[in-house]
């Protein structure tokens, strides 16, 4: 038996920073990870990974496209995918050694095995070997994150048929990828494959990318993609992929019905989106109620139905993003420190990794005209931006929405090079209730991209100066 303050289950982003912030606190911490290596799916198989092959393979396709136009003389570039799959790895190890220093830093115990929770106060842990050890603690927080969603008829071997696990260790590039669904993880490993040599072709159940992305931005960033190569089927659907041949044989059919077609690949990548992960947790058993998407209900302070027993991340309602996981898990820890540790979710920047970068925070447009919310629009395109033009990456523009009675900014969306590093400034503003004008009066550096963001908050008061 040990007695702890806290134990987490679970070393994602959300749970191995709730923890290092309950110790910081002054907690006595455990957390369990049932897998050899700390940092859960983003670490591993997931957002750090992914953005080792996005670098990589961007600048193999800017060394035999985008160089000689800038003067630049090099001969033809060649994949050595071992060697690039080894440039992931080593990313991988450098990522989840710093989670497994800072647990020692922090003086935080790795139990290392699958944990159950056998009530208020006891979590049980199996190790490989099947030794089970059983340990107390005043407080229990799930950070079990979120698994792949599977298309039913459609196994999954992580060899041929896909998720976004095997997407990121295939061994050849296919000259054919079918990716199954446009969300952000289907398009950002379908770039990938694409730069790398492979005929993309992306299907998807609605009629639209990027589904709760701005509809303008998604639209724009359709045809970007469209003109790199990419072949886009909206609003339809794999009923079925053939595994006989040489080559997969998908079956296509119309989401609102109507006659099916057959498409050929040699890899069919799966990204349908996510699930809660909750296999072996025992919450049935201990009495934590799920709500009907299998996710952990909690109310406003992470607790669940069963006393000292919280819940975060990508096992909870809300966007399945690792940041917002890590907001919950330093937010649970104050909250469990006595303090008022609070997450402001209107303010969650989301970002798509491919080349342009697409970046969001805060409401849409149709989320804007649903709430009946009387709204301002400023814009402006990266092609009167003085950087991007020097730089020739004109792709894009910035969107800025404004209260029309208060001119706060209510949301940003950008399509652009660096999208992801721009949003933070109107997230900031956003965060501090800020309003176009105060972004507006901003100084910025120039020549910058993030000009681009300043332009477009005058346009809210038509007033931009370079268009």
């Amino acid at each position: 038996m040990a007695n702890y303050d806290l134990v987490v289950i679970g070393t994602g982003p959300g749970g191995y920073v709730c923890a290092i912030r309950a110790a910081q606190l002054g907690m006595k911490v455990a957390v369990v990870e049932k897998n050899a290596t700390l940092g859960g799916t983003c670490l591993n198989v997931g957002c750090m990974p992914s953005k080792a092959l996005l670098h990589a393979s961007e600048l193999f396709e800017e060394a035999g496209h985008s160089f000689a136009k800038m003067g630049i003389k090099v001969s033809k570039p060649e994949v050595d995918l071992p060697s690039m799959m080894n440039f992931k790895q080593q990313g991988i190890d450098g990522n989840t050694k710093g989670v497994e220093f800072l647990m020692k830093k922090n003086k935080i115990d790795v139990l290392q095995g699958k944990g159950k929770i056998l009530g208020t106060g006891k979590v049980q842990v199996t190790a490989k070997d099947g030794a089970a050890q059983t340990v107390e603690t005043k407080n229990i927080v799930i950070a079990t994150g979120s698994d792949i969603a599977r298309l039913k008829g459609i196994e999954i071997d992580e060899k041929r048929i896909v998720s976004s696990t095997g997407a990121l260790a295939l061994d050849k590039v296919p000259s054919g990828l079918l990716v199954v669904g446009a969300g952000v993880i289907g398009l950002e490993l379908g770039s990938v494959w694409r730069r790398l040599g492979a005929k993309v072709t992306v299907v998807e159940f609605l009629d639209r990318i990027l589904p709760g992305m701005d509809l303008e931005i998604a639209k724009q960033f359709q045809r970007i993609l469209e003109k790199q190569g990419f072949a886009f089927k909206l609003g339809a659907k794999v009923t079925g992929v053939d595994t006989s041949g040489a080559t997969l044989s998908a079956t296509i059919e119309p989401a609102a019905g109507g006659a099916p077609e057959k498409i050929e690949a040699d890899v069919v990548l799966v990204a349908i989106g996510r699930v809660p992960y909750t296999d072996g947790l025992g919450l049935q058993e201990a009495g934590v109620v799920l709500d009907n998407r299998g996710r952990v209900q909690i109310d406003h302070h992470f607790a669940t139905s069963v006393p000292g027993v919280y819940a975060i991340g990508d096992v909870v309602a809300g966007p399945m993003l690792a940041h917002k996981a890590e907001d919950e898990g330093v937010a649970c820890a104050e909250i469990l420190a006595g303090q008022a540790g609070h997450v402001n979710y209107d303010v969650i920047p989301g970002v798509v990794y491919t080349t342009p970068e697409v970046a969001s925070v805060g409401k849409t447009e149709d989320e804007l005209k649903q709430a009946g919310i009387a709204y301002t629009v400023g814009k402006f395109p990266f092609t009167a931006n003085g950087r991007s033009k020097v730089n020739q990456t004109t792709d894009g523009f910035v969107k800025i929405l404004a209260d029309a009675k208060t001119d706060r900014v209510l949301g940003a969306h950008i399509i652009g090079r660096e999208a992801g590093e721009m949003i933070h400034e109107a997230a900031v503003l956003m965060e501090f209730g800020g309003s176009a004008e105060d972004l507006a009066r901003t100084c910025h550096a120039h020549p910058t991209r993030s000009e681009a963001v300043k332009e477009a908050a005058l346009a809210v008061g038509k007033r931009a100066i370079h268009m």
